[in-house]
């Protein structure tokens, strides 16, 4: 990805303007539109879904309406199979940990999405590194590592609170392209999820190599058991380009520590932040987006913000989907999936998470009705 001067004072721009577009997987980015998006479609009939692989196109259609059985049908024939745990330590050493990368991916097509070829992006929030050492109010950003066709990436998530074990989350949201390829492609594998990394400041300051590998991960590692994705994103368009899949690109993960401990991720950690699904852009009065990016100027080892005081602006790829938000930030790969966090009441929310972009803005998915579904759901499944 092409890393441009960092400064606040550049003009807004548009998606013909973006030199390039990059997966924040390991080269983030976002988007945003001042344009006010069509409202979602009222939901797929009340019909039960048949969730047989070989009738998937009629069923996308009718995600909306599925139950909690049909969505752990799903989960039976198309979801994530976990490995086993001692296997998932034994391969993420010291080594593998420096040397996880991202993948570049071609900047959204403009002729394809005519409704984002004039969007107006919003100006750069040059990022900033949180001080060490981390508190709970921020170690509960961490970094996703996962092993992928093209060999070992990164990305970011946050520790979600769990409605059904208050103060006892083993739950983690992140980027739907940060666990799975997408059409064509599977669930990636060896995921693991490491909060709060660096937060003494053990790995700074070029210090990675000599840093150990308990340095890096003071409150451990935490491998995937199961996790849900938006049935639509592993069948539709392949791997990750700024689209109309963009807007699910979501995904929450159950992890479990790999010592085997039963002290519970969030216990761990000493906290977790609410989702606030349904937000709408006009009632988000400002936005810090969060994670760890790797690409130039960045070198993945700090934790960084953008704090943006202006509303999100919508934008859409496909008008009959919750849309895409945008802010102004500097982040770049290995950012993706990090949270997109905003006051309610008083309380600190995770409204979103860091999707695509280049170095200048940020986009996120809207967290709409299809997200609260999936969510739910994946809190009833066994």
């Amino acid at each position: 990805m092409t890393t441009q001067h960092r400064t606040a004072a550049r003009r807004v721009r548009t998606i013909a303007a973006a030199a390039l577009v990059t997966v924040l997987a390991v080269t983030t980015a976002a988007c945003q539109s001042s344009g006010k998006p069509n409202a979602a479609p009222p939901a797929a009939g009340a019909s039960k879904p048949g969730v047989d692989v070989k009738d998937i196109q009629n069923t996308l259609a009718k995600v909306s309406s599925w139950t909690a059985d049909d969505w752990s049908d799903w989960a039976s024939k198309n979801g994530f199979k976990p490995e086993d745990l001692e296997k998932i330590k034994s391969f993420w050493d010291g080594k593998k940990l420096s040397g996880a990368q991202g993948v570049k991916v071609d900047k959204p097509d403009t002729k394809q999405f005519p409704s984002i070829a004039d969007v107006v992006f919003p100006k750069t929030i040059p990022a900033k590194a949180q001080p060490h050492p981390y508190s709970a109010d921020s170690a509960v950003v961490g970094k996703i590592y996962f092993e992928s066709p093209e060999g070992g990436m990164v990305c970011s998530g946050t520790v979600v609170s769990d409605p059904s074990h208050p103060g006892k989350s083993n739950l983690v949201w992140t980027a739907a392209h940060c666990v799975h390829g997408g059409k064509n492609a599977d669930y990636y594998q060896k995921l693991i999820f490491v909060p709060g990394y660096n937060k003494s400041g053990a790995s700074s300051n070029g210090k990675v190599k000599s840093a150990t590998r308990e340095q890096r991960a003071p409150m451990g590692v935490w491998a995937a058991r199961s996790l849900y994705v938006m049935p639509q994103w592993t069948t539709q368009k392949e791997g990750h380009t700024g689209s109309a899949i963009s807007q699910f690109d979501f995904a929450v993960i159950r992890v479990a520590s790999e010592d085997g401990s039963s002290r519970s991720l969030e216990e761990t950690v000493g906290g977790s932040v609410p989702i606030w699904f349904g937000a709408q852009p006009g009632e988000i009065a400002s936005a810090s987006s969060w994670g760890y990016p790797a690409g130039p100027p960045f070198d993945g080892e700090e934790l960084e913000h953008c704090d943006s005081t202006l509303k999100p602006t919508p934008f859409v790829f496909d008008s009959s989907r919750p849309p895409m938000l945008a802010i102004g930030c500097d982040m770049t790969g290995g950012s993706s999936g990090g949270g997109w966090f905003t006051k309610r009441d008083g309380k600190t929310m995770l409204f979103s998470d860091n999707s695509f972009g280049d170095d200048t803005w940020m986009a996120g998915p809207n967290l709409g009705s299809d997200a609260k579904k999936m969510f739910d759901a994946f809190l009833q499944a066994k």
